[in-house]
């Protein structure tokens, strides 16, 4: 690891030794202030919210929005324990687990599974909980920042986990390691490159979304099962798994990614606040005229059943 990995690697160590309840503690002050800050992310999830809760009134828009900055803010501080302890500690936050049958019979016979992960509650110790079930295979978006980069993979499992770019080079593995019979965890709302995805709804938008997981699905055959790690009010995780729409295989590219959308959405609807609502979901539009929010602001937003 470089000086400036092994620097910020040290910090997040630091970070992991503080408490839990006072991590979170920090993230509830700090998140009144950045609400009211013009800076990116706060910009950005408040147009989220109004894209995808445009039922909900003005103060109740601003309030929730500063739940999502504060669970925002809990994800990065949680993340200093679980990138630098052993996999062993962070589990112990895991206080339930609900609908793990789903995954169970997806493995019946020691087949593969394809696990989609949503960027919702705390996503890197959902990870550790995978690991902690059978070999582990997971895709990832390798950052630019090389000291970044070399901090998620020695924090996500080092070489107990399989990682694997989130690139065309990577499927033959991806596709060898379901034939192994690994579990291949998939972060499947990363919007994709134009041209490697298609449109479908999201929360009643089209976003641009990911075909990689459903042409895996097809090719190998194997069951798609969601899952997250729900961050619970009193401190510690509830970890859950869903089982996938029907369709999220299907050879029609459009469908399978309606399909999976729809499994993202019965994710998020179990913990809406804490979707990674920060993120450009639909910052790539279909040619239908319609703008992209986050350029154009209030004036690109239309009720969805305005949407082409």
């Amino acid at each position: 690891m470089t000086w400036p990995g092994r620097i910020a690697f040290a910090a997040l160590w630091l970070l992991g030794a503080i408490p839990l309840s006072v991590l979170h503690g920090l993230a509830s002050v700090l998140a009144w202030p950045l609400a009211r800050l013009s800076f990116r992310e706060s910009r950005v999830a408040r147009l989220n919210l109004l894209l995808c809760f445009s039922q909900l009134d003005e103060a109740e828009r601003r309030r929730r929005h500063r739940q999502v900055l504060r669970e925002t803010l809990c994800m990065l501080l949680e993340s200093g324990r679980v990138w630098t302890r052993p996999v062993g500690q962070a589990l112990r936050w895991v206080r339930e687990v609900r609908g793990l049958e789903h995954l169970q019979a997806a493995r019946a016979g020691g087949r593969g599974v394809i696990v989609a992960a949503p960027h919702l509650g705390n996503w890197e110790l959902f990870g550790h909980y995978l690991s902690s079930l059978g070999p582990l295979s997971i895709v990832y978006r390798e950052p630019q920042w090389v000291p970044a980069h070399q901090i998620l993979l020695l924090g996500r499992g080092g070489g107990a986990v399989e990682q694997l770019p989130a690139q065309p080079s990577s499927v033959r593995k991806m596709l060898k390691a379901l034939r192994d019979g690994r579990l291949l965890g998939i972060l499947p709302d990363q919007q994709p490159k134009v041209g490697e995805g298609e449109f479908a709804p999201f929360f009643g938008y089209p976003a641009l979304t990911m075909t990689l997981l459903s042409r895996l699905a097809e090719k190998s055959a194997v069951e798609v099962v969601f899952g997250f790690a729900e961050r619970l009010p009193r401190g510690g995780f509830r970890v859950h798994f869903l089982p996938a729409p029907e369709g999220i295989a299907d050879a029609d590219p459009v469908r399978a990614a309606t399909a999976l959308n729809q499994g993202v959405e019965a994710c998020v609807a179990r913990s809406p606040w804490q979707y990674q609502w920060t993120y450009k979901r639909f910052s790539w539009r279909p040619q239908d005229g319609s703008r992209n929010p986050y350029v154009h602001g209030h004036e690109a937003i239309h009720p969805p059943s305005e949407q082409a």
